[in-house]
């Protein structure tokens, strides 16, 4: 039987690439060299804390230079030609390598780097520590255009093993404290690339939204997660399941389209995913996105943001979650964040959540006639 591989290598200027070849992989082993003659990388951003908040803020001035919709000619995703240096030297399936203009980084030049969770606790004016992490592009195709949802059943599941990768292998990085796989997809949510591709940042603290959750889990204990789920099971707004996986539009949803997704089993991150459960998720997530896809006769921008537990705390309690999100409450409307969202956190929803699980539904239901998995 045939298996998902890797083979890891190195770009011109120091970042490493990773491969990762389908199961049914019509592509040979070998793979190009990086033969550019690239610039130093950039320093590695600093972090400055709000004191009103103890939130602490990447200031990434490198990010400014990245690129802004180029044409399919120039696109830095796709494999590198005579015409294209891009950032990735050989064809491939799915490819993962280090942002060139990282949020956060190698510890290159000082040493400011935050010294544990308890250092970056500590509430002071004018703090700063350096932003030691990783951030890596995910590569889901070597097409220009698409995203997840338009990927083959194989391909998902390549992506979803090397999410399960890069997690195991990231979480193991000194100073990491959390690990997140991400989509964003569409102008509306501030794409700059059309290529199909996602992101994992690796963050040298606990994101302030884990902080809330691990509040929340202190306040009703440990079954959290197992109790939502069973809730929800139980009730109208599931859109999907599985023998392994349910999706549902959450209680409280915030967007006009939120779906969220759970394992049936406490697992803390894809690292504790088994093939069954990885080989389900490749198609209920295909069928997932292709319904949102399907509920206006346009492409639904979303972020598609995968929750995993932090690396040394919560891992008995924080359950690996899907949460898809997307501002479009209309064929030709959105969602901004105003006032009250923006400003103080206190969100209102437009449309009540059954309403939203009703259109799922029917959604899936048309793109599983209309585009099957």
């Amino acid at each position: 039987m045939s298996t998902i591989t890797s083979q890891s290598d190195v770009l011109a200027d120091g970042r490493e690439i990773i491969y990762f070849d389908d199961a049914d992989t019509t592509l040979g082993k070998t793979r190009s060299a990086d033969t550019r003659d690239l610039p130093d990388r950039p320093a590695t951003a600093s972090m400055r804390q709000d004191p009103l908040t103890g939130e602490w803020i990447s200031i990434a001035s490198a990010r400014q230079s990245r690129a802004f919709l180029p044409p399919a000619h120039l696109d830095p995703l796709a494999p590198q030609t005579l015409t294209n240096p891009s950032e990735v030297p050989s064809n491939y399936d799915v490819a993962v390598f280090e942002n060139r203009s990282p949020s956060f980084g190698p510890l290159l030049e000082d040493d400011n780097a935050p010294r544990g969770l308890d250092d970056l606790a500590e509430v002071g004016i004018g703090r700063t520590r350096t932003a030691v992490g990783r951030c890596e592009v995910v590569c889901f195709s070597p097409e220009h255009e698409g995203s997840f949802g338009s990927l083959s059943r194989s391909r998902a599941r390549t992506v979803i093993e090397a999410w399960a990768a890069r997690t195991a292998a990231l979480s193991a990085l000194p100073g990491i404290e959390q690990v997140f796989p991400f989509e964003n997809r569409g102008v509306e949510i501030g794409v700059t690339l059309l290529h199909p591709h996602g992101q994992i940042y690796s963050y040298p603290y606990v994101t302030p939204r884990t902080q809330r959750l691990l509040a929340s889990i202190d306040s009703y204990g440990p079954d959290l997660f197992a109790d939502i789920l069973a809730s929800e099971q139980a009730g109208d707004r599931v859109v999907l399941a599985g023998k392994h996986w349910t999706a549902y539009v959450p209680f409280a949803a915030r967007w006009p389209v939120e779906v969220h997704m759970l394992p049936h089993r406490h697992v803390p991150d894809f690292t504790g995913t088994t093939d069954e459960e990885r080989n389900e998720l490749a198609v209920l997530y295909l069928r997932l996105l292709r319904g949102v896809d399907a509920l206006y006769d346009t492409q639904t921008p979303y972020i598609a943001a995968w929750h995993q537990a932090p690396v040394s705390v919560g891992r008995d309690d924080i359950r690996l979650m899907l949460q898809l999100t997307s501002p479009r409450r209309a064929a030709d409307k959105l969602k901004y964040l105003a006032g009250s969202e923006a400003a103080m956190g206190a969100w209102i929803g437009d449309v009540p959540p059954e309403e939203t699980a009703n259109r799922v539904r029917e959604a899936i239901a048309r793109a599983d006639q209309e585009n099957p998995v």
